[in-house]
């Protein structure tokens, strides 16, 4: 993404504090990057009421305050939609809320954290797909293996 020019920021000392000891304990975030990547986080919470940012081993990614990450319900709503091309808007979300036990009013907050931001989660989505595949290949050749 293009950078803009420098904006000059001024933190209060409390939060200058806070920031320097994020930034250390994040090895690899400058102090610039971090503030940006909080600051878009922070707008990014307040377009989408409901959505957290929480670290993992794949790195920070967009969850819901009361439930899953985000990508983990756009695909079982893809899932869904692909087991159910013919369902309506309201039985495909209540399929999925069964489903999974996010409730409809949780899954159309992710749904449209998604619709801003899909290429994220998308890729989100592409890479869990990938790690699966990966594993159940390994499985498969261990079984092989194992097997004589």
């Amino acid at each position: 993404m293009p950078k803009k020019n420098p904006t000059p920021v001024r933190f209060d000392m409390v939060v200058a504090d806070r920031l320097a000891a994020f930034v250390s304990i994040n090895h690899g975030l400058s102090l610039s990057a971090a503030a940006n990547m909080l600051v878009d986080e922070g707008l990014r919470m307040m377009e989408h009421p409901g959505v957290i940012f929480r670290t993992g081993p794949t790195g920070r990614r967009a969850g819901l305050a009361a439930g899953p990450d985000v990508w983990e319900v756009v695909r079982a709503v893809r899932s869904a939609r692909t087991a159910e091309p013919d369902l309506g808007e309201r039985e495909l979300l209540t399929m999925v809320s069964e489903n999974t036990g996010v409730p409809v009013r949780l899954i159309r907050v992710a749904t449209g954290y998604w619709a801003s931001y899909p290429d994220e989660i998308d890729a989100e989505v592409a890479a869990a797909d990938a790690a699966e595949e990966n594993a159940e290949r390994a499985w498969h050749r261990e079984q092989k293996l194992l097997a004589g």
